[in-house]
């Protein structure tokens, strides 16, 4: 049985750089590469009618409403604490929203492997205070004012708050694993949280440089953003007590498409509207990130536009029309549309791993959240 804190080489990884399609060819002049006929005006390149967003995730809801329901009243419950400051920032990331798909993943999972137990609600509730805990320390490291269309955390509380309320969240994560009393479990959990630090790490590392490759990035988003999608999905064969098949199959589930939904929120931030962003457009480029956006559109740039890149993303020096700048010459290359193309691919190898259960409604919910991941590019 695979670890999930195995690592990945980049022969291994699915997509991996020499795995990668090539660009494809700008199109003309006045056209939006990637477009669907009949999309919305304005909407970023291959994007989806918003209503596959809202219907996949309406349904995956209510499939797990009542698990959903009891596993959110643990949460406000084990958000509690008699130091007054850990329950007002809390209720702060409470009144800011947030999906719960990865908590909802879990639920799903372990209704598909034909759980009927209970241990799944607290360990959905885990997997949301990993997440919640990464989110307070990101915000923290990437100077985020903004988080689900509010102030961030650290903007109202500030940074030693944050920091220190994520490491309470953490805590409490490690206190469900131990309660559930599954050695099985606490390893996919307890190595999901440290390779979560090591892609926040790998990304610091690769900030700024140009240099970086494809095959560096994937594993950057591997770390940081798929781990915690597969570990989600992977313990709800576990609690089932299903066979490696499963749970193999649940983990690949995950962790395609948690690749997809970090290159679709890539995308996001050089072509979303701030309120449906819910943090600043342009703050990866701001910061220098470099995610495939860019790389695509440095590989397909004359000199003079690599020039521009290095200026904006390895110097950091940039003016108020750089922004701009660098949509205009990712909608030209088609940057855009090839990285929606990539999430695509990722997402029908997450539904394809769905193979390995019998159609249903959980697996049906399941496949409908690959829309979702997608259609966000809306």
């Amino acid at each position: 049985m695979r670890a999930l804190a195995e690592q990945t080489t980049a022969e291994e990884m699915p997509g991996a750089e020499r795995a990668m399609p090539p660009l494809r060819a700008p199109q003309a002049p006045g056209t939006v590469p990637g477009s669907v006929p009949g999309s919305v005006p304005g909407s970023v390149p291959g994007s989806v009618p918003g209503s596959v967003t809202e219907d996949a995730l309406t349904v995956l809801s209510n499939l797990v409403g009542d698990d959903l329901e009891t596993c959110n009243r643990v949460i406000v419950a084990r958000m509690h604490s008699p130091v007054e400051l850990i329950p007002r920032l809390a209720a702060h990331l409470v009144a800011a929203g947030g999906k719960r798909i990865r908590p909802m993943l879990t639920l799903a999972a372990a209704r598909l492997s034909g759980y009927s137990g209970a241990r799944h609600i607290n360990l959905a509730a885990c997997v949301e205070f990993i997440h919640t805990a990464t989110l307070l320390h990101d915000d923290v490291v990437d100077e985020s004012t903004l988080r689900r269309g509010l102030a961030s955390a650290n903007a109202v509380f500030g940074n030693k708050a944050s920091v220190l309320v994520g490491d309470f969240l953490f805590s409490r994560s490690f206190e469900l694993m131990v309660e559930d009393g599954s050695l099985a479990v606490l390893a996919i959990l307890s190595a999901a949280s440290s390779t979560i630090a090591e892609g926040e790490v790998l990304q610091l590392v690769t900030q700024n440089d140009l240099a970086t490759t494809e095959a560096q990035y994937l594993e950057v988003i591997r770390c940081k953003t798929a781990a915690l999608f597969a570990a989600a999905t992977r313990i709800g064969a576990v609690v089932a007590d299903r066979g490696p098949e499963e749970e193999r199959a649940l983990e690949e589930y995950g962790l395609n498409l948690g690749i997809a939904f970090q290159v679709v929120d890539d995308v996001l931030d050089y072509g979303a509207e701030q309120a449906r962003l819910g943090k600043t457009v342009g703050d990866d480029f701001r910061e220098g990130k470099v995610t495939l956006p860019v790389l695509l559109a440095y590989a397909a740039g004359d000199e003079e536009e690599r020039v521009f890149w290095r200026r904006v993303i390895e110097a950091q020096e940039q003016n108020d029309d750089d922004l701009a700048t660098a949509m205009r010459l990712m909608a030209r290359c088609g940057a855009l549309a090839e990285s929606i193309r990539r999430a695509e691919a990722y997402g029908e190898r997450a539904r394809a791993a769905l193979a390995a259960f019998p159609d249903c409604a959980e697996r049906r919910a399941l496949s409908g959240i690959v829309d979702f991941c997608i259609a966000r590019v809306r």
